[in-house]
Order: C-alpha cells, then structure tokens, then sequence
C-alpha cells in the first residue's frame, strides 16, 4: 500500500490501484460474494496488486538543484500519479500494465515554481501531467507516447489553502490544489460554502474541478464548477495571466473560459476567486417512485422546466433503484431535495410532489427536518453512491467488466437515447463476452431543455481481455451517443479515452482555433500532451 496521505491531518492513505482510500475496499469475501451475482465471473479474486511488482526504472531526466526539493522519484510516489481511476486504469493495475509510469513526481508550492517547473520541462524536452486529485475516468492523467525524454506529474495539493475572503462579495481567492474537504473545512468557520460536491469530492482538487468542467451537488441551475468561477489565475509556458474578479463582463470572448475544461493542456490553474454561498439551514426531500420509467421522464421534465429548482433530482431506473437499494420491486425512483440558507422549503418540495403525481409517481414521507428520519430510498441512494466506486473494484477483481459513461441531450432525444444505449451496448457486451449485460441508467442533472443521463454497464468479462471487451462495448456506446447528437460526456471530462469522439463532436474552426492556441502558449507541447488535440 503508497504511504501518500489521503489528506493533510488523517492517517488514511490513498489506494495507488483503485479508488479512495485503501483501507476502504471490499475484502476477499465480499469481492465473491458480488461475483457470484454476475455470472460467469472468476471463482477468487485476483491478488492486490504491489507497487513492488511494477517495471519500475531509474528516471529519465533529473531537475536541476534549484528544483530537486519540489521533486520525488520515489516509486511508490510514481506508481500513485501514473493513472487515474477508470475501470481501465483498475485493470491495468490489477493486470501489472499500468502503462508509462512517471519519472519524476513535483509538489510546487508557489506559482513561481510552477513556471521554473515548465521552463526546466520545455528545455529538457518533459510531458507535464498536470495532477489534480488523480481521480480522473477518462484518462487525462497519464502519457500515452513516446515523444517525450520524460514525464513529469505535476501535484499541487500542497497548494490547498483558501487565502482570502471578500465577505462584502461572498466570494474566496482559493489555491487550485485544495482537495474538496480541505477547502470546505476552511471556508466553514466563516459560515460559508462553495457546495460543490462531485461523486469524487473527497480525492479530487479545485483545480481538477475547473479544468474538467466538473459537475456537482446541484441537478439543476448551477450544475457545473463554471457557475461559481469569479477569476483564475494560470501559469503557462508562455507567461503567467490573471482574469480581472467581475460578477458578468461582456468584453469579448471570456478568458476563463478558454481555461474551464482545457484538462491543463493550455495552462496550469494555480488560483481562482469562486462565488460562495451561505451554508443551508432549511433542507426537505423525499423520493417518489414509478412503475413506468418514461412516465418518470415526463415527471422530472415538467420539474426541470418549473422555477422550483432543486438541488437534487435525480432519477434512476429500476435496475440503478435495485442497485442501490432504493426499490426493490422494480419501480424507478426519483430522489428529490430541496435547500435554502434563508428561506424554508417545505412549500417548494409539496410543488414538485404535485407535478410528479400528475406523471404517476408516489411520494414517500418528505423529510423538513434534520434530526428527523431520513427516506429510507434517500438513505440507501446516498449511501451506495459513495460505496459504488469501491464496489466496482472489487467485482474488476472477480474479472467482471462493468464501468460507466455518462452524456447530455435534449428533452426530445433523451427516451429513444436511452433505449438505445440499453439495447445496443447490452447487444454489444453479449456479442463480446458471450453473457448478458445489465444496463442500468440514472440521470444525474436536468435542465430545462434537456438532461443528462448515466450509465452503468456489467458483464463477466474473460480473464486477460477485459480492456478490449470494454473498448468494445465503449465504441459501440460512442456510436449511439454519435447519432443521437449526444455529448460524449456531461462532467467527465474529454481526457485520452474520448478524443476520437470529442473530434467528431466539436466544429471543425473550432479546433483550428484550439490547436493555435495550443501553439501559441504551449510551443513545444509539454503539457498534458494528447489532451483534447494532437
């Protein structure tokens, strides 16, 4: 196990192999037990996999003495940078392929570091890999190639603190490396919050946030990290820039949003004043089940495109509800929440509960109060979605495939995308492995035109070809998403994995004007190279 700390102050370590913390993972007995729900999975799971086991070389270039003390080589260090945490990356760990692992690791302290950092890699001829947390599922953590003398991983989690509130403005100058619970614990004492709360919260950075377009706590209104960005402030090979701190500007092109979703081939974020908001004191959800999925649809269109807005509204269909044990009778379910730091909103969740009932859903007992019993589906989904990444590592031991993908469309596409997916991507994983596949979806976010759903994909794979059954099954995912008009993702990023489809989804000028801007701050190609172009 990497002696690298999860978090400054706790004694938990971070796995190296798979998600979260190490100490965290289904043992031997749960991984079988899981196993023997999907057919056809191993009889035992495979071993943990060592750092020690890894090809391992000597690094490939070595920093001067002026940045040898931001600088580690030490192995378990590398092999902890070297991947994010897909399920491919998980079976490249548990398989002894993790890929180039890299030479050197760097934890900058300052801006002015970070610049002599990327002058030493552009002279020496060494990919940077901006870092973030490292939770990334799309493989926008590691070097794929060989063009480079040597990689360096670029982490700055030592730069994690909040350095200034404007209270008159609600709003904090924060340093990009702060993972999310490190900035929430700073920011509490003032009685605010950025509540931003991807699935990855606990293992991932600002930074990570705005360079991937994350989304977060809310389903609808201010889904993405974009929505709270005042100013950043980023470091490239060309110089170092600073947005002026506005609440709205009309002046042209915004300069954020060249850096929002750039996945650090542009640029490195290094700070950003981000837009706060009291911490909420008035909370009420329940959930709300159904017997017809499409009926569900209808129901959480009609919320999306009331002026309700809540802050959670997310629907799964029977087979996600049965997968977190919010339904076990093959109903769909919505959970459904509301919050305010001034206002009560008991009235707001008695509203949406009008408009579901007119689609055929039947509520539950709404919880207004915090010390009150919690919906007991409410409960189960909250739980199993922080457990489910784990779980998915234990049943990549038992050599399942089963990994997701997720998307955006607009309310008249989204009934006939989501057969689709079900029907072509479970036809695609029976053709591959020979098993069926279950398919499940959820939406995540919903807007007023559209919504984004979620997949999750499971099938017993075959010991050894497990990346190319999913590659497979993810092609023909691609596909459906491709002729349905489909984002080939909502808040995931673009990382390695989905070049080929953020090549066909973006407008030819577009990429002209990307690949210059690439040239013209990133000349000699050493950031994040393979990111969102060649």
């Amino acid at each position: 196990m990497p002696a690298t700390p999860s978090r400054p102050g706790t004694a938990r370590t971070r796995s190296w192999w798979g998600w979260g913390h190490a100490d965290a993972h289904p043992d031997d007995a749960e991984c079988i037990a899981m196993g023997a729900l999907l057919p056809g999975t191993l009889a035992r799971p495979l071993p943990i996999p060592q750092v020690t086991d890894l090809p391992i070389t000597r690094p490939a270039a070595t920093p001067p003495p002026a940045l040898a003390h931001l600088v580690t080589d030490d192995p378990e260090v590398r092999a902890a940078h070297a991947m994010g945490k897909a399920y491919r990356d998980v079976i490249r760990a548990l398989r002894g392929r993790p890929g180039r692992i890299p030479d050197l690791v760097a934890r900058p302290t300052a801006g002015q570091e970070i610049a002599d950092l990327l002058d030493w890699a552009g002279e020496h001829g060494v990919a940077v890999i901006p870092f973030g947390g490292g939770s990334s599922v799309v493989g926008g953590v590691e070097y794929r190639g060989d063009t480079h003398r040597a990689v360096l991983s670029l982490d700055l989690t030592s730069m994690d603190r909040v350095l200034e509130i404007d209270a008159a403005s609600r709003s904090a100058r924060i340093q990009a490396g702060a993972l999310g619970p490190v900035l929430e614990d700073q920011l509490r004492p003032h009685g605010l919050t950025l509540r931003h709360f991807p699935q990855s919260f606990e293992f991932s950075t600002l930074g990570g946030w705005l360079a991937t377009r994350a989304g977060g706590h809310y389903a609808t209104g201010h889904t993405h990290i974009d929505d709270f960005v005042q100013s950043l402030h980023v470091v490239t090979p060309a110089g170092a820039g600073t947005s002026w701190r506005l609440p709205a500007s009309g002046a042209g092109p915004s300069p954020d949003r060249l850096f929002l979703g750039s996945e650090g081939a542009l640029g490195v974020i290094t700070e950003a004043w981000m837009r706060l908001q009291e911490r909420p004191r008035h909370k009420a959800s329940t959930s709300v089940t159904f017997t017809d999925f499409h009926q569900a649809l209808d129901a959480v269109r009609a919320i999306a495109q009331s002026d309700l807005a809540p802050a959670n509204c997310r629907l799964l269909d029977p087979g996600e509800a049965l997968l977190s044990g919010a339904s076990h009778d093959g109903s769909s379910v919505l959970i459904l929440g509301f919050e305010s730091a001034t206002t009560r909103v008991d009235g707001r969740l008695t509203d949406a509960l009008d408009l579901t009932r007119a689609h055929g859903g039947h509520a539950g007992t709404p919880t207004t109060n915090r010390d009150a019993p919690a919906d007991t589906a409410v409960t189960a989904w909250r739980s199993a979605f922080l457990r489910m990444p784990y779980l998915r590592d234990g049943l990549a031991r038992m050599g399942a495939v089963i990994e997701t993908f997720e998307t955006a469309a607009t309310w008249d596409k989204i009934p006939a995308l989501i057969d689709a997916v079900r029907t072509q991507v479970g036809a695609a994983a029976l053709k591959a492995t020979g098993h069926p596949a279950t398919v499940n979806c959820r939406l995540t976010h919903v807007y007023p035109d559209g919504a984004a759903p979620y997949f999750t994909v499971a099938v017993a794979g075959r010991p050894g070809d497990e990346l190319e059954i999913w590659d497979d099954i993810k092609a023909a995912a691609n596909d459906v998403l491709h002729r349905h008009h489909a984002t080939i993702t909502h808040h995931h990023a673009t990382g390695r994995d989905h070049r080929p489809a953020y090549d066909r989804q973006r407008p030819e000028p577009f990429a002209l004007a990307l690949r210059a801007t690439k040239d013209a701050l990133d000349p000699r190609r050493i950031l994040n190279p393979g990111v969102l172009i060649d």
